[in-house]
């Protein structure tokens, strides 16, 4: 679940060598399956044009970047938006790449429009490869900034039903078009912001007999908000240890309570933070905020997409700074901060969970008999004041100690192990501490770095062999500290 898609900011970022690089990376060390972004069918993707009223369409970038994700075994999970210009109703966008967000003029040309792109994925890469894939509805239709716009300011109840009636009229077209090719292709929605419009989603499908195979939502630890275009929102994080976890156990239940019982569940964006400028994305609590997450929700959603793997990302226009809140689990220089090793950790964990009964812990095997335990401290430390998040967590905030952690195994093989321990948590594979140890510059020699390299390269805390003996137990103690994540591995020799 955790490692089943990640998010990205646009398709167009996408052709882009470094944005490239990292996502390799990502899939290599992190497991990460499908990608989902923006704007596949924005301009600057040159997807559809008109010739005296005719439309034509383009595929050449679309087609390098999915050879792209199919070259290192990803996927994409297909956002289906923009608006192209020249089909757009109107004229309003969103961002610094400006996404048009209004409604096709004409639904006829939409519907071939997506018809023929899923026609062309399906020549490219084969029908059995696309039944594999999943086509989503937009991006967070209930926001204004998404959805047809609100040149009137009106409140969000006068707004929203004419909006959702106009969305579902959208989404049942889109439906529409890609069953049109097969019938086997899943396509879901309403992919909102804050868990929006799930019962009317299910409602309006089934009572219209539209298809919808899978539920889509979107969701983010913060008191209060759903968009920041700008990146200038001050934001808090939620006092709530259910946060994120309470809301995908109401959605799965309203799925199963629904006459589509079988849908499967897709949040599609998910983070401590919405805003891209919030530096709880860079810090140390991030690790253990994740792992708390996935280890609760378990299997209540099919997957739980991070927003974002990197901070190549250009909504509010590039960044000037190397460390600046963005979303992204790599930073520009590819620097991995600690929430990446919250994936690449849930990575390493062998195929079978073992039995263990502490709420903070992950204990698996792998096939070579190899037992890995993941454990941590989850601690929620804002203030839950009127202190936002860009003056908390862009200052240093030393962790406390808390009790230590006693790792207790048991049916353990006799024989000679090799032991690893790694961590994450304050100064600990923490580059965001070390960033600021440089005095936080704006802009990064080659030196400086090497040095943040260095600090962040998941370097062990120790490594030694061990024997197991015929009682077959491993027992050590960790030293904890808020929001430190360990990571420990016995591997036979």
């Amino acid at each position: 679940m955790a490692e089943f898609c990640v998010g990205a900011g646009r398709a167009n970022e996408g052709l882009r060598a470094d944005w490239q690089r990292q996502l390799r990376r990502a899939r290599q060390e992190c497991g990460f399956r499908y990608i989902r972004f923006h704007g596949l069918f924005c301009d600057d993707m040159g997807v559809y044009l008109e010739d005296q009223g005719h439309p034509v369409y383009n595929w050449q970038y679309v087609d390098e970047l999915f050879d792209f994700l199919h070259s290192i075994g990803m996927k994409p999970f297909v956002e289906l938006g923009f608006m192209p210009s020249r089909l757009a109703s109107g004229s309003q966008t969103i961002f610094w790449w400006r996404g048009n967000i209004t409604p096709p003029k004409d639904y006829a040309k939409w519907e071939a429009l997506v018809a023929a792109f899923v026609e062309h994925c399906t020549e490219r890469y084969g029908r059995d490869e696309v039944r594999s894939w999943y086509f989503e509805v937009w991006n967070e239709p209930n926001l204004d900034g998404f959805w047809m716009g609100n040149p009137e300011k009106k409140p969000f109840e006068q707004w929203a039903p004419a909006a959702r009636a106009e969305y579902f009229k959208l989404y049942a077209t889109t439906a529409r078009a890609v069953k049109s090719v097969d019938t086997a292709y899943r396509v879901g929605g309403p992919a909102t912001a804050g868990e929006g419009w799930i019962d009317e989603t299910l409602a309006f499908c089934a009572e219209q007999k539209v298809p919808l195979d899978f539920v889509s939502t979107h969701s983010y630890a913060t008191m209060s908000g759903y968009l920041d275009e700008y990146g200038n929102t001050g934001t808090v994080f939620s006092p709530d240890r259910n946060a994120i976890t309470s809301g995908v156990l109401n959605v799965r239940s309203k799925i199963d309570h629904s006459q589509f019982p079988k849908a499967e569940l897709h949040y599609t964006e998910w983070s401590a933070s919405y805003t891209p400028s919030d530096p709880i994305h860079d810090s140390y609590h991030s690790a253990a905020f994740i792992l708390d997450k996935m280890h609760n929700i378990d299997h209540a959603a099919d997957s739980m997409s991070y927003w974002t793997f990197t901070d190549i990302f250009e909504e509010a226009g590039p960044r000037a700074t190397p460390f600046h809140g963005g979303f992204g689990l790599l930073n520009y220089q590819d620097l991995p901060k600690p929430s990446y090793f919250a994936y690449k950790f849930l990575h390493q964990l062998g195929d079978t969970q073992l039995v263990c009964a502490d709420p903070a812990a992950f204990v698996c095997q792998d096939k070579s008999g190899g037992v890995q335990a993941l454990f941590w401290d989850f601690t929620i430390t804002h203030p839950a004041s009127k202190i936002n998040d860009q003056e908390f967590y862009k200052a240093d905030q030393p962790s406390k100690a808390t009790q230590a952690a006693q790792l207790k195994l048991t049916g353990l093989a006799s024989g000679s192990y090799h032991l690893r321990a790694t961590k994450v948590g304050y100064r600990a594979n923490d580059v965001q501490s070390a960033w600021r140890d440089l005095g936080s510059p704006a802009q990064l020699t080659r030196a400086q770095v090497e040095t943040l390299r260095r600090a962040s390269a998941g370097t062990p805390v120790f490594e030694e062999n061990v024997t197991i003996g015929t009682d077959g137990a491993f027992v050590r103690s960790f030293p904890m500290r808020e929001n430190d994540v360990w990571l420990v591995e016995l591997r036979p020799l």
